[in-house]
């Protein structure tokens, strides 16, 4: 007989199994490709560009670029404030960007080389022309995680590029850590309201490019310098996740007065519900039928499948943001949530996870994907979600995989379709849906195939 004697789970503080997250500078890095003419540079060793470049390569099945200010031995020792001024020289010169941004790594933080006083010094010497714009972000991969980086530029973004002139009338939108795809759709949700907006990064269109006959370095897409500044005129920002978003959307408070609303990412009916009722409150303009069917065609889903979800046990690993949002559709098809782990440290995620779900669930935060095989070995589920790296334990288990979140390297183009708002829901839905009636057809007996349908 098998021994199903509960395996004893040990807490460990000082060693990482199968990350549930990537470091700082992979964030920050995706928040300035969201800038339209943006070169990134990471300030540190060649290596940690490399890595980073290859990481959102795998994801985006395209080239991301990015600078670097490339250390020696000579400058972890002593300091690589001379490589960095060369760096911004030689990126103005030859890639010609309206805006550069640097991001800090491991190593460049640890020395303590300070990256705004030089860039400030240069800005004052002439180094840098008046129509070059350079940010920067504290990211340290040894704290935090993507998301933690993402939001440190993205703050950097509402900091270091704003003005206050007059009144825009506009709404200031982050949308968080999410797909270009999912970018687009949040948009075209504002443009069918009539809102006129702001939203920064924007990553649609720089990172899902279309294929033509040239190739341009700085694509089409991104927020403007110009709208950037002008986010310290607008009536209001809203940010989409707490842990991605939130800052940049309270720094605009704190420093112009710009009244900040927190609201989950628009993921399942009562999130989407919460934005688009926001959004009418605001701006004054009603909900267009278009979205109302929209709406109507996603409660007509999950009314036709709910026998397919009910009872359902789930496991869920992600960003935080992104997991909260999860969370809130597998409550909508009535499974039940059983093990939740991010690697992001996150304050107060296990009580926003509990206002979702209730009591009675495993969360781990941060943890790991190891520690998520534990959990699961100990207490089984039907369903995983999550990113690529979960395929390792839905292979072991025997358990479908539904990939959501980043990276996604064993699969393509996720990022070309949305996840958020009620047709990025559809998705969502279908995919799990998909999942589990495959592990059904294949385990199926020819017997049980009308059950199974």
């Amino acid at each position: 007989m098998l021994d199903h004697t509960p395996l004893e789970i040990i807490e460990r503080e000082a060693l990482t199994i199968n990350p549930a997250k990537v470091c700082q500078p992979i964030g920050a890095t995706w928040a300035t490709l969201g800038i339209h003419g943006c070169m990134p540079l990471g300030h540190g060793s060649q290596g940690c560009v490399s890595y980073l470049r290859m990481t959102l390569s795998r994801h985006l099945k395209d080239p991301a670029i990015s600078a670097t200010s490339s250390f020696t031995e000579a400058s972890a020792i002593f300091g690589g404030i001379g490589n960095l001024k060369q760096a911004i020289r030689n990126v103005i010169h030859i890639y010609k960007p309206e805006v550069i941004a640097v991001y800090t790594t491991c190593v460049s933080e640890t020395i303590g080389d300070d990256v705004g006083g030089t860039i400030k010094t240069m800005i004052e010497e002439g180094d840098i022309p008046e129509n070059v714009k350079v940010i920067y972000a504290s990211t340290p991969s040894y704290v935090g995680s993507h998301i933690t980086g993402f939001s440190n530029m993205t703050t950097s973004m509402a900091t270091q590029l704003t003005k206050k002139i007059k009144p825009n009338g506009k709404i200031n939108l982050i949308p968080g850590f999410v797909s270009p795809a999912d970018v687009r759709e949040i948009k075209r949700l504002l443009k069918l309201m009539g809102i006129k907006f702001i939203i920064f990064p924007d990553v649609s269109d720089v990172l899902d490019t279309p294929m033509t006959i040239k190739y341009e370095l700085y694509p089409k897409g991104g927020v403007k310098v110009e709208e950037l500044m002008d986010t310290a005129n607008s009536m209001c920002s809203i940010a989409l996740g707490s842990y991605a978003s939130s800052n940049a959307a309270l720094v605009l408070k704190r420093d112009f007065d710009v009244e900040s609303f927190i609201l989950p990412l628009p993921m399942g009916i009562k999130n989407t519900d919460l934005f688009l009722m926001k959004l009418k409150e605001i701006s004054g303009h009603d909900i267009p039928e278009d979205i109302e069917d929209e709406r109507g065609r996603l409660v007509d889903m999950l009314c036709d499948l709910e026998r397919h979800f009910y009872d359902k046990r789930v496991a869920v690993a992600g960003d935080p943001d992104t997991v909260l949002g999860i969370l809130s559709i597998i409550k909508e098809l009535n499974m039940i949530p059983v093990h939740v782990v991010t690697g992001t440290p996150a304050e107060g995620f296990v009580d926003k996870v509990k206002n979702i779900v209730g009591e009675g669930i495993n969360i781990k935060v941060p943890g790991d994907l190891f520690y998520l095989h534990q959990l699961i070995k100990n207490e089984p589920v039907d369903l995983i979600i999550g990113n690529s790296h979960c395929k390792y334990i839905a292979r072991a288990e025997n358990i479908p995989l539904v990939r959501i979140g980043f990276p996604i390297t064993d699969r393509s183009f996720n990022h070309f379709f949305p996840e958020v708002g009620y047709v990025g829901t559809m998705r969502v839905v279908k995919m799990i849906d998909d999942a589990i009636l495959e592990k059904c057809d294949r385990e199926a007996n020819d017997e049980d195939f009308e059950l199974v349908m």
